[in-house]
């Protein structure tokens, strides 16, 4: 029987703020955290035995998995110092011992079809799955020879092609543990890619080209686009109370225990999870993501947008293709903007680089426990650091710190 590893110990620090308070595998994804969608389908594929390398925020990964009905099927090995992911296959090969056939994942991945896993699981072999992309200077480029892997090339600034490392693997543990010597990166880890290349130097390592929708969870509006795959592909249900009258269009999914009140307006597709409060006089535009706890009250607008739990918007505010963390509150009147002026394409920083997001509506990131105040505006690309509250009437034009009150307060006469 195929066993699998996925590696979930990574920091994440292209995503922050989101990954302040929790690490990159527990980002939801219809309000499910990631590495629920990959253990399911891993499961449903007939793998008898997952092995989740941990690291990073490492508590909250064990006490989500300690609660669910799979915990019997997952062991949990820890990272120690993240030495980078081939470190992270080699820990969790070494805990499931020689011979064994393995499905190698990246936990940050997210798929429109997640029978990949089924695929791999059955066919005889190695592989590495890969995916074309519009611009593969960012990735792990293949470089292939009658359908097999000669080498991975590392971001290069001329790829050779469009066809990426997709960050899933059928291996075996005895290949992966023989092969364990490999010298560090550049950047001074690891590298699963260094790690598949010695071996695909030594056995053949086919090339399986996944036709679907991909995404590398590794930026902060990738998490949107995640969702919208998500939704596309999801079966649409309402549990919960709708009271009348609202205006439905297209297909949403309300969850049991949440409530539509009146004159309301959603336009699917749309996610509404258990536990949330929308309206009155609401408007939910399509690709809205909306978790646990939330509440979305008089003339809030939310489009294109994923919120996190208990995110509270009670009144006359717009949230536009924007991520909004856990424990955040929206005061009256706080406007994220989407859409810059010139039209232009939205920029945001990155690691302290101004990077081109590619996307021409794309509003704020917003950390955990964030409060704005009555009024505040927040421009397109900006990220609020969590904890930080913005006082109000403030116009936001550039990225806040975690842990900070802005502008820095002083005196008035209503203190």
């Amino acid at each position: 029987m195929v066993k699998a590893i996925l590696l979930a110990a990574g920091e994440g620090t292209r995503l922050r703020p989101i990954t302040e308070t929790r690490p990159k595998s527990m980002i939801p994804i219809l309000c499910r955290p990631i590495i629920d969608w990959h253990i399911k389908a891993l499961i449903e594929a007939g793998v008898e035995e997952i092995v989740v390398v941990v690291g990073y925020l490492k508590e909250q990964i064990v006490k989500h998995i300690e609660s669910k009905e799979y915990r019997s099927r997952v062991k949990i090995v820890e990272q120690g110092e993240l030495r980078g992911t081939g470190d992270a296959i080699v820990k969790a090969s070494e805990k499931i011992g020689v011979g064994e056939d393995v499905v190698v994942a990246y936990a940050d991945v997210f798929l429109e079809d997640w029978s990949i896993y089924r695929e791999l699981a059955n066919r005889d072999g190695y592989y590495i799955v890969g995916v074309r992309v519009q611009d593969p200077r960012n990735y792990g480029v293949l470089e292939v020879r009658n359908s097999n892997l000669v080498k991975i090339i590392e971001k290069p600034e001329i790829p050779p092609s469009n066809l990426v490392n997709a960050g899933i693997y059928k291996l075996n543990t005895s290949d992966i543990l023989e092969n364990k010597e490999i010298p560090l990166s550049p950047r001074g880890e690891l590298e699963a890619t260094d790690l598949i290349t010695k071996i695909a130097s030594l056995k053949p390592v086919k090339v399986l080209v996944y036709e679907k929708k991909w995404i590398d969870i590794g930026k902060p509006w990738h998490i949107i686009e995640a969702n919208k795959i998500a939704l596309e592909n999801h079966s649409f249900e309402v549990k919960g109370r709708i009271i009348n009258p609202v205006f439905i269009r297209g297909k949403i999914h309300v969850d049991e225990e949440s409530t539509i009140y009146p004159f309301t307006t959603i336009e699917g597709p749309v996610y509404i999870d258990r536990n949330v409060e929308i309206g009155p006089n609401a408007y939910i535009r399509p690709y809205s993501v909306i978790c646990s706890g939330s509440k979305i009250g008089f003339s809030v607008e939310v489009k294109e947008s994923v919120l996190f739990e208990n995110v509270h918007a009670h009144h006359l505010a717009y949230i536009g293709d924007s991520v909004i963390c856990e424990n955040v509150n929206l005061g009256a009147g706080t406007v994220l903007a989407n859409l810059r002026h010139d039209g232009a394409t939205v920029k945001m920083t990155i690691k302290g680089i101004r990077e081109d997001t590619g996307r021409r509506k794309l509003g704020a990131i917003i950390g955990a426990g964030v409060k704005t105040g009555i009024n505040v505006s927040v421009m397109p690309g900006v990220k609020i650091g969590s904890n930080s509250w913005i006082l109000p009437g403030v116009v936001v034009y550039r990225d806040i710190p975690s842990n900070t009150i802005y502008p820095p307060k002083t005196n008035t006469i209503n203190e």
